[in-house]
């Protein structure tokens, strides 16, 4: 075999590892936030501050409390991430 067939892998770069950890984080705390105002628009919609009637059972069932709590819940495994470290392999 040659030698130089063999790709040797790309050296490890903690600035961009760092860049890529924070914006996933940013991206989880922005859907723990949309969860939070999924759930508050729909507490409020049970409370009928926005029109006289109760929201329909789709809406019950698909977009309300639910959806608020499965946002905030990638939202929290995306936001507490490990922090990266300068050895890759740990």
């Amino acid at each position: 075999m040659n030698s130089q067939n063999k790709k040797t892998p790309a050296p490890y770069d903690a600035e961009k590892s760092w860049r890529l950890h924070r914006r996933l984080v940013r991206v989880g705390q922005a859907l723990m936030l949309g969860g939070v105002v999924v759930a508050a628009t729909h507490w409020l919609a049970h409370l009928e501050a926005f029109e006289p009637g109760q929201p329909p059972g789709w809406m019950d069932l698909a977009a309300g409390y639910p959806m608020g709590g499965i946002l905030l819940i990638f939202g929290a495994i995306l936001a507490g991430r490990k922090r990266p470290t300068s050895n890759p392999r740990t």
